[in-house]
């Protein structure tokens, strides 16, 4: 009977005792995997940890979130997979409802959420620098610092004139913390991608290097948006070069000048300017490109048009096209048709 009462209270207890481990297993599996990022709106977020961050700094910037539910089961997760011995800088992805273990899995792995980087209507260095800052982690100051220095533009190849000649603009994927200097590298592989066998082959025929290409590529996309006149208005450039003509294009006064806002360029823009990339009193190409074309520019110039012209003006209605001259006396009609327009218009600067 003794036994039997004994054998009973064992069974209890080794019932209790089952209860309790797996309740408190229960509550170990809970703090790791139960739903522990909530986001505004169930919608998903992106963390950024900045370079050289530790552990403390990740957890202080998602408690600046207020999408954790509870921290206390993030970080104790965070410690039982030693975290804080493997965090990585980043872009990284939140989604609504997520564990703390899907979390610090992401996050100790690196697996980071990629951007995708566009530039396009690109002017200077400066503007170009301020449009990736926008999106990657370095400063504008920073990736300019990269983009001037006399070493990385020597070992592409380019000067301060010419660098700007390296960035094709397109979308290309980024991590969020890539240095200035993993960016130039990047798009130098991406510059000497663009320059297939084909495209080099038409710039040797035109009798251009890459770079004058696109330096003349940034002239003609400043001259026209419309694709079907680049590559006509691009014929009509190579015309005057090979005749030993000034380019005469306005676009490299205004660049020249600094002063994107002008509308209309008179002979006191460039009578008095003193600078190489004043085409009115230099002969052939400037230093260096005065945007970043776009791609169907660049094209233009490789696949300009064979014509006889050389000379072109907009034309009076504003339509964004051009009337194109073969003769001066033909081109001075044409000009003094738009310059009426441009008066009548009050357009005097």
């Amino acid at each position: 009977m003794k036994e039997h009462i004994w054998l009973k209270r064992i069974l209890y207890i080794s019932l209790i005792l089952i209860f309790l481990g797996g309740y408190k297993a229960y509550r170990l599996y809970h703090k790791a995997f139960a739903a522990n990022i909530f986001t505004p709106d169930k919608k998903e977020m992106f963390l950024y940890i900045p370079t050289g961050s530790d552990y403390d700094a990740v957890m202080n910037i998602l408690r600046d979130m207020s999408v954790v539910k509870n921290m206390d089961w993030l970080e104790w997760t965070a410690e039982k997979k030693n975290y804080g011995a493997h965090v990585n800088a980043g872009k990284y992805r939140l989604r609504n409802r997520m564990s703390s273990n899907a979390l610090i899995n992401i996050l100790r792995s690196g697996r980071q959420f990629p951007v995708k980087l566009t530039f396009n209507n690109i002017r200077t260095l400066d503007d170009l620098a301020d449009k990736i800052a926008e999106q990657l982690e370095p400063d504008a100051d920073t990736l300019l610092k990269v983009m001037h220095s006399p070493e990385i533009q020597k070992k592409y190849g380019f000067n301060d004139n010419t660098i700007i000649s390296m960035f094709i603009p397109n979308t290309y994927e980024f991590f969020w913390n890539t240095s200035p200097e993993q960016f130039m590298e990047r798009m130098n592989r991406e510059y000497n991608a663009f320059w297939t066998d084909k495209r080099e082959f038409e710039a040797q025929k035109a009798g251009l290097s890459k770079t004058e290409v696109i330096t003349l590529a940034s002239i003609v996309n400043e001259e026209t948006q419309s694709n079907e006149e680049k590559p006509r208005i691009a014929g009509v450039y190579i015309n005057r070069l090979n005749r030993g003509m000034r380019l005469q294009a306005d676009p490299t006064v205004v660049f020249a000048l600094g002063d994107f806002t002008i509308q209309r360029v008179w002979s006191k823009h460039y009578e008095s300017l003193d600078s190489p990339y004043n085409t009115y009193k230099h002969a052939g190409l400037p230093p260096g490109p005065i945007c970043i074309p776009e791609i169907s520019s660049i094209d233009a110039v490789l696949n300009y048009e064979k014509n006889n012209y050389l000379y072109f003006c907009a034309k009076p209605d504003f339509s964004g096209k051009h009337n194109f001259a073969r003769t001066l006396e033909e081109h001075n009609r044409n000009a003094a048709l738009y310059r009426r327009e441009l008066n009548k218009r009050r357009i005097y600067r």
